[in-house]
Parts: structure tokens; sequence; C-alpha cells
């Protein structure tokens, strides 16, 4: 095949439970799930709409965290991507082609 590589597309895929979550994505889910039933079961069923939508509220928050997303594995990855870049700036020095590395004196 001289040398030539085919990777698909959907290799990372595997790597995923279900195809879509990690380990602290499941954790995550849970968690938010777990916390919101037991506010359900705590709070029980005479609430307001406000007081509804607070229950719900850890439930919404973890689903929309491990919520995939296009080039990114979900919201979660996707926030700590930014925050990565936007708190640790990179300083590229150019070197370009058409000039020489040489000090001017």
């Amino acid at each position: 095949m001289n040398n030539n590589y085919l990777i698909p597309a959907n290799s990372k895929k595997s790597q995923l439970i279900l195809g879509f979550f990690t380990l602290v994505d499941i954790i995550l889910l849970g968690s938010g799930c777990g916390l919101t039933l037991i506010l359900l079961i705590v709070f029980g069923k005479n609430l307001s709409i406000v007081e509804d939508i607070l229950v719900l509220l850890p439930a919404l928050i973890s689903g929309f965290l491990v919520m995939p997303v296009m080039h990114y594995h979900n919201v979660l990855q996707l926030i700590v991507n930014a925050v990565t870049f936007i708190y640790n700036p990179r300083n590229y020095h150019w070197k370009g082609w058409c000039c020489s590395d040489e000090q001017n004196e």
C-alpha cells in the first residue's frame, strides 16, 4: 500500500462506553440524575413551576455537559478546551523562511 495508512474517522468511539461516554461522563450524569431524584422525593408533588425547574436543574445541567458536540467529545470537553486556551496562552516566535536566522548587528 506504499506506506499509506487509513484510519477510520470513528476509531476513538471504540474507546468510549456505548460509543458516547467516558467514565467521568457517566459519573457526572449519574450524580446529577441521582441528586434530582433525591430532590424529587424530598420535596414531593406540590411544587410551583420555578421550584420544579430548580429541582430538575442538576439533571439538566449534567445532561447538557455530556451532550455530544460536533468536533468535540461533548460540551464539557469544549468548555475545558476553551478555558485551557484562554488561560494558557502560547507565544509563537516567528522564524520565517525568507529571513536569515542571524542576529542583525
